[in-house]
C-alpha cells in the first residue's frame, strides 16, 4: 500500500491517517518525538487527536520518522504550504500603503519592461510574530474500511462527482481489493469503472449488469476517450484496441432498446462507428441493423418523438399518458405541463401517484424549483458545465401558488417515505450551521481543495476575522514562456454597484484600507520557487463605506487555460492584523483550491462583509475576441459581467444539507438539541460534517 498517497486521499476526505503496522515498539523512545511533531504541525493548523497520539508512542523510532515525513508533505499541500511564497513586495502590506503612486507606477513598469525579471529592491524587515488565536484540525487515526466506505459512497452516488473523486475512485479500484456494488446508479460512474475495469482486462460478461442502455456504452466510450461524461461538450473518439471494441460492441448488442437511445445521441455514434468498425463483428447482429439505419437515416420512432408529437399538438392528456410511464421525464417536465393543462389536479395526482418512483436528487430539484418559482430573478446552471452560471429576469407564466405548494409536499412525502426504508437514525443532533450548506447535486466541475464545498454554500469566518488575505502561487511552463496571472477583488454595494477595485492597475486603496502586493508578470521556471500575489481587504473598512461584497477573481493574463498549467492554485487567509506574522501563515489558510479548469478567469469566492461568511463560488468565465487582447483580461474590463454572475451564485436558493437531514429526521430519528445524548452527530466540526461531501452523496442522497 502506498500510505502518502492513502493517507493523502483519508486526510483530505476524513482528517485520518493510517499507521504502518509494526511490533516491539519502545515507547519510552517515541514519546518525546511525538510531542515535538504536535508542536510542529500545529505551524500548519492540525493536531493529533488522544487516540492517535497513543497509537504513535507505538511506533519504532524509524516507522515515526517515515510516518512524520510523509504526513507533513501531505498536510503542506493541503494549506499550500509545500512551496515558497516570494511576493514583489516582501514587507507587504505596510510598504505599499506606504509608496506614492508614482513610485508604484515606476516600478511596475521597469518590471514589465524587463519581462518579469526584475523586481523593486526593498530589503526584508523583520515581522512581529502572528499572535491571532487559530483552531486546529484534528487528526484521526484511520483505517482500511474508511477506504472501503469512501469508495462505496462514491460508487453509490447518484449525482455526479468531481475530477478529484474520480481520481481517487480510481486509485482505490486499482491498488485496494474492493468489490463492485450490485448497482452503481450514476451512469458516469460506470462509465469510469468501466474504464478502469477494461484497463484490469476484465471480460465484458461481467459488466453487462451495469450497462443497460446504449448510452452508458457511449459514456464507456468517451471515458476511454477522456471526453465528457455528461456527453454535453464534443469528443474526439480515440482509435480503440481490438479488445475495447469487442468488449464494447459486445455491451451494445446486451442492451435493449439500443435503435431510440442511440438516435438520441446519432452524431457521437456515427463517429464512434467509425472507431468500432462493427462489420467485422458479425456475431454482433443488432448493433450491426442500428448502425445501418443511422448511416442510411432509416426513420426510427422514439418515445421522445412522440412526446414531442403530442405535445405540438397540445395533446396534453395523452402527454400525461406517456410521460407517466417515465418517472423521472415526467417530474422534469411538470412545470411545462401545469403551465398548459387545464384540469391541472390531473397533473398533481399524477405525479402523486408517480413520486415514489423518481430519484431523490430529483424530488429535491423539483421541490425547490417549485418552492423558489416566482423569485424575481432566475438562476440557470448550463448542462455539463455548473461553473457557469446566467440569471435573467423571472418571465415565467404564473402558477397559482396552491399548486406549488401541492408539488412542494407531494415530493417532501415522497422523500420521507422513502427515507423510512433505511435503518433507524436514533437520536440526532443537527448544526444550525446546516442551513448555509448547498446540497452537493453536482461536483462534475468542482476544483480539488483543501474542503469540499458545494458551490453557493456560506462559511461563517473565523471569530475576531478583520482581514481577508487571499493569495496566488504558479510557475511558467516547460517552454518557460512568461505566465502572468492576477489577482484582482472588486468591493460592490448591496445594490451590485462597484465601489472599489484592487488589482495590478490599483495597488492600494486608502479609502478601503485595501491593498495589493505586486503585480508579477512571470511565473519563473517550472521546477522552481514560483511567484506570488497577495491581496488585503479590510472587512470593516469595507462596511464603513458602504460596501458590502468583496469578489476575488484569478485572472490569466497571458490567455492560457489554467487547466494547461502545472502549478496555480488560489487561496485565503483570516487574519486579526496583516501587519502581525510572515505574509504567508499556513495555520491561518481556511482555503486552497487547484486551479484547473478550462478557463482563463476564475471567481473562486464572494465574501459578504455585512454576515462576515464566504460565498464558495469556484466559478469560471472565458473571455474571447478581440476585447480579450487589449486590455480587457482584466477586472476593470468585466465589472458588469462579474456583478452579473456574483448576482447569479447569491440570489441561487438552493436545498441545503439543513433541509436533506430534516428529512431523514422526520422519517427515521428523534431530534436533540445537545450532542451528548445524540446517537448522530451533524455538525460543522464533529460527527459528519458539510466537507464530507461523498458521505451525502452515497448515504443520504440515494
Amino acid at each position: 500500500m502506498d500510505y502518502l498517497k492513502t493517507n493523502e486521499i483519508l486526510m483530505r476526505r476524513r482528517n485520518k491517517v493510517i499507521l504502518p503496522v509494526v511490533e516491539n515498539a519502545n515507547t519510552e523512545t517515541t514519546n518525546k518525538y511525538v510531542c515535538t511533531m504536535i508542536k510542529n504541525i500545529e505551524g500548519l493548523g492540525f493536531t493529533f487527536s488522544p487516540r492517535l497520539y497513543e497509537e504513535l508512542i507505538k511506533l519504532p523510532k524509524q516507522d515515526l520518522f517515515v510516518f512524520y515525513e510523509e504526513l507533513v508533505v501531505i498536510l503542506k499541500g493541503m494549506v499550500g504550504a509545500n512551496v515558497e511564497y516570494h511576493p514583489m513586495y516582501p514587507n507587504f502590506p505596510h510598504s505599499v500603503m506606504k509608496k506614492t503612486e508614482a513610485t508604484l507606477f515606476l516600478n511596475a513598469i521597469v518590471h514589465y519592461w524587463s519581462k518579469g525579471t526584475l523586481f523593486p529592491v526593498e530589503e526584508k524587515e523583520e515581522r512581529l510574530p502572528l499572535f491571532d488565536t487559530t483552531k486546529v484540525t484534528m487528526i484521526k487515526p484511520g483505517t482500511l474500511s474508511d477506504i472501503e466506505d469512501i469508495f462505496k459512497n462514491l460508487c453509490a452516488s447518484k449525482t455526479s462527482i468531481s475530477r478529484v473523486d474520480k481520481d481517487d475512485l480510481e486509485y482505490i479500484m486499482k491498488n485496494f481489493q474492493v468489490t463492485l456494488p450490485s448497482e452503481i446508479p450514476l451512469k458516469e460512474n460506470v462509465a469510469l469503472i468501466g474504464k478502469i475495469c477494461l484497463e484490469l482486462k476484465t471480460p465484458a460478461h461481467e459488466l453487462y449488469s451495469y450497462f443497460k442502455t446504449a448510452t452508458d456504452v457511449l459514456r464507456l466510450a468517451t471515458a476511454l476517450s477522456d471526453g465528457d461524461l455528461s456527453l454535453s461538450t464534443p469528443v474526439k473518439y480515440k482509435s480503440f484496441s481490438r479488445y475495447e471494441r469487442r468488449v464494447l460492441l459486445d455491451l451494445l448488442e446486451h442492451c435493449g432498446n439500443i435503435e431510440e437511445d442511440m438516435l438520441r445521441y446519432k452524431g457521437q455514434w456515427i463517429r464512434v462507428g467509425e472507431r468500432l468498425h462493427p462489420g467485422e463483428y458479425k456475431q454482433f447482429e443488432k448493433v450491426q441493423i442500428t448502425f445501418h439505419k443511422l448511416r442510411n437515416e432509416v426513420k426510427i420512432e422514439t418515445f421522445n418523438s412522440n412526446v414531442e408529437k403530442v405535445l405540438k399538438e397540445k395533446e396534453y392528456v395523452k402527454a400525461i399518458e406517456l410521460l407517466k410511464k417515465r418517472p423521472g421525464e415526467f417530474a422534469r417536465r411538470l412545470d411545462m405541463l401545469l403551465r398548459n393543462v387545464d384540469h391541472k389536479n390531473v397533473v398533481i395526482n399524477t405525479f402523486k401517484d408517480i413520486a415514489n418512483q423518481v430519484s431523490i436528487p430529483v424530488l429535491f430539484q423539483v421541490r425547490q424549483h417549485f418552492m423558489e418559482r416566482d423569485k424575481e430573478v432566475r438562476v440557470f446552471f448550463p448542462k455539463g458545465n455548473l461553473a457557469r452560471s446566467y440569471a435573467l429576469d423571472n418571465d415565467a407564466t404564473p402558477i397559482d401558488e396552491k399548486y406549488c405548494q401541492a408539488v412542494v409536499q407531494i415530493c417532501e412525502t415522497a422523500l420521507v417515505d422513502c427515507f423510512k426504508e433505511r435503518e433507524y437514525m436514533g437520536k440526532v443532533y443537527l448544526s444550525e450551521e446546516y442551513k448555509k450548506y448547498a446540497i452537493p447535486f453536482s461536483q462534475r466541475s468542482a476544483s480539488k481543495t483543501l474542503r469540499t464545498i458545494t458551490r453557493g454554500s456560506r462559511l461563517s469566518c473565523e471569530e475576531n476575522t478583520n482581514v481577508i488575505r487571499g493569495f496566488i502561487w504558479w510557475t511558467n511552463e516547460e517552454d518557460d514562456d512568461p505566465i502572468d496571472m492576477d489577482l484582482s477583488a472588486v468591493i460592490l454595494n448591496e445594490a451590485w454597484e462597484k465601489l472599489e477595485h484592487i488589482s495590478y492597475t490599483h495597488l492600494c486603496s486608502k479609502e478601503f484600507h485595501s491593498v495589493h502586493s505586486g503585480d508579477i508578470t512571470n511565473g519563473g521556471p517550472v521546477d522552481g520557487d514560483g511567484v506570488s500575489e497577495f491581496l488585503d481587504i479590510d472587512i470593516n473598512a469595507v462596511l464603513e463605506r458602504g460596501g458590502r461584497y468583496v469578489v476575488f477573481q484569478v485572472y490569466n493574463y497571458s490567455m492560457e487555460d489554467f487547466s494547461s498549467m502545472s502549478h496555480a492554485m488560489f487561496g485565503w487567509m483570516e487574519r486579526e492584523d496583516g501587519e502581525f506574522g510572515e505574509i504567508f501563515e499556513p495555520k491561518t489558510v481556511k482555503q486552497k483550491m487547484d486551479l484547473a479548469s478550462q478557463s482563463t478567469v476564475c471567481i473562486p469566492v464572494i465574501f459578504d462583509c455585512q454576515t462576515r461568511e464566504v460565498i464558495w463560488c469556484d466559478m469560471n468565465l472565458t473571455i474571447n475576441g478581440f476585447h480579450s487582447h487589449c486590455g480587457g483580461n482584466n477586472v476593470e474590463s468585466n465589472i458588469q459581467g462579474v456583478a452579473a454572475t456574483c448576482y447569479a451564485i447569491v440570489n441561487a436558493k438552493k436545498a441545503t444539507l439543513y433541509n436533506l437531514i430534516q428529512l431523514h429526521i422526520k422519517a427515521r430519528g428523534i431530534e436533540v438539541t445537545s450532542k451528548e445524548e445524540a446517537d448522530v452527530i451533524f455538525d460543522i466540526e464533529d460527527g459528519i460534517t458539510p466537507f464530507d461531501t461523498d458521505v451525502f452523496m452515497g448515504e443520504y442522497l440515494v
